[in-house]
């Protein structure tokens, strides 16, 4: 089944469902219902009834009715003010509101049932994704499946039985076309393939993301917690939590140190002239904390990003042609002012940890400089057991974009180079550049398939030329250098979220929080304990951190082995020791993994734990 059937499917599904809600509740009052990523969903007002999960069964056997009737999807038109008698006499104020819009506003129904209220846009080759303005409306387009006729663009599927198989996952509560001030609907989503084998799979993914869900994770391993006194969107990290971060953020640093970048540090605070100078303050002026000085009238705020303390650093004394590239590296927490409906757990936060990079260099080494940074990227995600791919984003024919046209299709194909030299699967979008400078986007796919875009390399020609950066040329003349920015993880909160389902919390043993847990069988061991504490103690790793202690407990609780281990087990433990007499005489441990459980002698632990 090619994306336009697959298309043409769901929506033929959202119409099913609202549908069978029709005729399960019949005072219901519809919104609109799009397709979205792997499904669909209708925005529904059924007054004072709430639907919940229990009445899924129920709407689903209606709908294998409606799709066994195997009904034909019949297309019509009507007049605009005919559709409007027919909102009316339907009980439909919402379809009125948008008839009405259409009729005062004069642009077509496909554009105002638009692909961002739907959530998603039309594939390719399918009318009606865009459509011209017109100022006179002629006919309205409406599809008709037995007793059900909604407002619609369309397609469908051929029949209601040419619908393949789906599932009802989830309501929400949405408010009617997204403003805040209007009724709020319930939003109910479904999920469709086109065989069942493709549904039970998909189904089988939403259960393994359920039980990795890293705020779920986060709680029962003693990551990190969230408190109202704080506010939403302010993580705080436990000791447990705190080590993963630190260990992360260690690799990154590694890394980049390697490719030859230095540590810079920059105030959290800083007056907003800076973000005015830079173009974030009328970009982004509305996401910024801002602070109140209690001794000067300077308009403070706490930094959303780092760039442009960095050109201040690059900024601050004369620099040759023999200096570039100058690159700096900071790992530091920025702060920004998000919607507190778009908070959750790790993905969204308001304050935000960066491993920020800059590199300020002339345009004949942007290739080099990008390859750089490509192989850090490369060699972060293949650590994390992450494939990846990159979108290189190109800027369109439009005049939205700043700079030179020439430098942009340079700049463009040493992008391109960098990334064909590093091995790396890639796509190509025009369009998408920053307005900027073109970018790469890392696009890293988790262990059950799901894809994320964590962070992104880009170029910049706008600040070094709004902060009138400059370089000594060879020829003594006075030339701009372009500026990159990049961060191999991006937010390293977001990262966590990611990390924390991607691994279901069983993390490798170089970012473990506690690598080993000893568990002993009685209490006549302890001094033989002793002895292997000092063997851990005496054991570095040094991959892929360089001089990375073990960090190991003790559980020596008159309690039974057997609690011992499911404890360790439900914290996820990489490395349990169990420990008894029997080991003890034999001068060795028992050692259990994830991959099983074998007899290591003392002698050789420690060279048994560098090589896992």
């Amino acid at each position: 089944m090619n994306d336009k059937q697959l298309y043409a499917m769901r929506h033929s599904l959202a119409h099913i469902t609202a549908q069978a809600v029709q005729r399960l509740w019949p005072g219901a009052k519809f919104g609109v219902g799009p397709v979205i990523e792997n499904g669909f969903y209708y925005d529904i007002d059924l007054g004072d009834t709430k639907i919940s999960e229990a009445n899924f069964k129920k709407i689903e056997k209606e709908m294998r009715k409606i799709i066994a009737a195997d009904y034909p999807f019949e297309h019509s038109e009507k007049p605009i003010d005919q559709a409007l008698e027919w909102a009316k006499e339907t009980g439909q104020p919402y379809k009125t509101e948008l008839l009405n819009d259409l009729k005062r506003e004069g642009t077509t129904l496909a554009s105002e049932l638009d692909a961002a209220m739907m959530g998603m846009a039309l594939p390719a080759g399918i009318s009606g994704a865009t459509q011209p303005r017109v100022e006179n409306i002629v006919d309205v387009n409406f599809y008709t499946d037995g007793d059900f006729t909604d407002l619609c663009r369309g397609p469908h599927a051929e029949s209601t039985g040419k619908v393949g198989a789906f599932k009802l996952t989830k309501v929400a509560g949405a408010y009617w076309r997204g403003k805040e001030n209007n009724p709020q609907m319930q939003r109910l989503y479904g999920v469709a393939f086109a065989t069942q084998e493709e549904l039970d799979e998909y189904l089988e993914h939403l259960e393994q993301a359920k039980l990795r869900d890293h705020r779920k994770l986060g709680k029962e391993l003693d990551l990190y917690t969230m408190s109202p006194l704080v506010g939403a969107g302010l993580p705080m990290f436990t000791p447990r939590g705190t080590v993963i971060r630190e260990k992360l953020a260690q690799y990154s640093n590694q890394l980049r140190e390697a490719h030859g970048f230095t540590k810079v540090w920059t105030p959290n605070i800083t007056k907003t002239a800076l973000y005015e100078a830079s173009g974030h303050w009328a970009k982004f002026g509305d996401e910024l904390f801002l602070v109140t000085s209690q001794e000067t009238d300077d308009k403070m705020a706490l930094k959303p990003m780092n760039c442009p303390h960095h050109t201040q650093i690059y900024a601050s004394k004369p620099r040759s042609y023999r200096d570039m590239p100058v690159r700096f590296l900071e790992t530091t927490t920025d702060y920004r002012d998000e919607k507190t409906g778009e908070l959750g757990g790790l993905n969204r936060v308001r304050s935000l940890t960066q491993d920020d990079s800059h590199v300020f260099c002339r345009e004949d080494q942007i290739e080099a400089e990008i390859h750089g940074l490509l192989a850090s990227v490369r060699e972060m995600y293949e650590t994390v057991g992450m494939k990846l791919r990159v979108r290189l984003s190109y800027r369109d024919d439009s005049d939205g974009y700043l700079g030179d046209p020439e430098l942009w299709t340079a700049a463009q194909q040493q992008l391109k180079n960098a990334v064909i030299a590093n091995n790396l699967e890639y796509f190509e979008e025009e369009g998408e550049a920053a307005f900027y400078g073109p970018k790469i986007d890392f696009m890293a796919t988790d262990a059950i398939g799901r894809e994320h875009q964590l962070a992104t390399a880009q170029l910049d020609f706008v600040q070094p030329e709004r902060f009138g950066l400059e370089y000594t040329a060879e020829d003594s003349s006075k030339q701009r250098p372009v500026m990159i920015h990049c961060a191999l993880l991006g937010s390293i909160e977001r990262f966590m979220s990611v990390f924390i389902e991607h691994t279901a919390g069983w993390f490798p043993l170089w970012v473990a929080p506690e690598q080993v847990r000893i568990l002993t069988i009685n209490d006549t061991v302890l001094d033989y304990v002793a002895e292997i504490e000092e063997v851990l103690q005496g054991t570095v790793l040094m991959q892929p951190i360089k001089y990375n202690e073990i960090r190991f407990t003790r559980d020596d609780r008159n309690e039974s082995l057997g609690k011992k281990i499911r404890e360790a087990t439900a914290m996820k433990i990489p490395v349990q020791l169990i420990v008894g007499p029997k080991d003890q005489e034999a001068r060795e441990v028992s050692v259990r993994t994830q991959a099983g459980e074998e007899k290591v002698a003392l002698s050789k632990l420690g060279d048994y734990l560098k090589a896992l």
